[in-house]
C-alpha cells in the first residue's frame, strides 16, 4: 500500500474554494449543486454529489442556512454551504447551528458595518492554507512511527499490523480533535444561554406591560363613556 501517494493525492485535492471563484450573481438550486460538485472533490470516485438538493433544503429547514431569495442562492449562501460541508463531518446539526448562528445573524447580507461574510471566509481560508504543511508533517510523522511498530513480527503480518497502527493513530487524532471541538461548542452554547434567557425575560416583561397598558386604556375608555 502506497501511503505516501494516498497522502499526496489527498492533500492535493483539498483546496478551499476561492471567493473569486464564487459567482457574484444569485444561482438556482441546480446551479448551486453543479458549482459545488465542480469545485469540491467528493471523497470517493462514484457519482455521489458533494451536496444534494435534499441536503440543502434540510439545512434551510433546520436554520443552518438562510432561506433563498426567490429560489436563488447568493454568494453568501455558497460560503455558508462550504462551512456546513466541512462541519457536517465532525459536528452534529445542533452544534453546526450554534457555530454558524452568530455569523448568520451578524454578517449575512452585509448586516455588519465592519466585516462581511466574504471577509471572514477569506481570513479563515488563509489561516487554513498556512496550516496545510503542518498537517502533512503530522501525518508523515505518524506514518514513520507506525513503520517501526511490530519489529519482531513475521513479515507476512507485519505490513497489516503497521497499517492498523497508522489507522489507530489517525483515528485517535481525529477523536481527540472532535472532542475538543465539542467542548468548545458547548462553551459557546453555554455563553449564549444567559443572553437568550434575558431576551425571553424582556419579551415576557414587554407582553406584561402591553397587557397592563391595554387594561388601563380599556378602563379609561369605559370611564370616559360614563
Amino acid at each position: 500500500m502506497d501511503i505516501d501517494k494516498l497522502l499526496q493525492d489527498l492533500l492535493a485535492s483539498y483546496k478551499l474554494i476561492s471567493t473569486g471563484d464564487i459567482p457574484n450573481i444569485p444561482l438556482y438550486m441546480d446551479q448551486v449543486t453543479t458549482f459545488m460538485d465542480r469545485h469540491m472533490s467528493p471523497r470517493n470516485n462514484n457519482d455521489e454529489h458533494v451536496l444534494t438538493k435534499t441536503m440543502i433544503n434540510n439545512y434551510a429547514k433546520n436554520d443552518l442556512l438562510p432561506a433563498p431569495e426567490k429560489k436563488k442562492y447568493s454568494k453568501e449562501h455558497i460560503i455558508m454551504l462550504i462551512f456546513i460541508y466541512y462541519f457536517k463531518n465532525v459536528m452534529s446539526i445542533n452544534d453546526i447551528k450554534t457555530v454558524l448562528d452568530p455569523i448568520s445573524l451578524e454578517y449575512f447580507n452585509g448586516i455588519s458595518d465592519s466585516l462581511t461574510l466574504e471577509d471572514i471566509y477569506e481570513e479563515i481560508a488563509a489561516s487554513l492554507h498556512t496550516q496545510m504543511p503542518k498537517i502533512k508533517e503530522d501525518i508523515i510523522a505518524m506514518k514513520e512511527h507506525s513503520e517501526t511498530a511490530f519489529a519482531d513480527t513475521e513479515s507476512g503480518r507485519q505490513e497489516f499490523l503497521r497499517t492498523l497502527t497508522l489507522i489507530c493513530m489517525l483515528s485517535f487524532d481525529v477523536y481527540a480533535k472532535k472532542q475538543l471541538i465539542e467542548s468548545i461548542v458547548n462553551e459557546i452554547s453555554a455563553a449564549a444561554e444567559p443572553s437568550e434567557e434575558s431576551d425571553k425575560a424582556k419579551e415576557k416583561e414587554k407582553k406584561k406591560t402591553e397587557k397592563k397598558e391595554g387594561k388601563e386604556h380599556k378602563e379609561k375608555k369605559e370611564k370616559d363613556a360614563d
